[in-house]
């Protein structure tokens, strides 16, 4: 399971989806807060990249655990740097 956490935290394409969620959160939050959109975004992507590109040595709820792992740990490192980047910008 650490196994597979590992090779999902350098996935490409998670870090991007997560990027463009935090990216999209921050230009909606009027409209659609930022809490929500960001928790069902985690799972969407969590489950979503399982479903579309399984791999048989791993079950799919495997897969879908470790992805919310992944994902949380991703968008922690992210809103991070939005933060900085943001106060930075003035």
């Amino acid at each position: 399971m650490l196994e597979l956490i590992q090779s999902q935290l350098v996935d490409v394409l998670r870090i991007g989806l997560i990027v463009g969620l935090v990216l999209t959160m921050y230009r909606t939050a009027a409209v659609t807060g930022r809490a929500l959109p960001l928790a069902l975004g985690v799972v969407f992507v969590a489950v979503i990249l399982p479903v579309t590109n399984p791999k048989p040595s791993v079950a799919l709820t495997d897969a879908v655990l470790a992805g919310l792992v992944s994902n949380l740990v991703i968008l922690a490192i992210v809103l991070a740097l939005a933060v900085i980047v943001r106060r930075l910008r003035g």
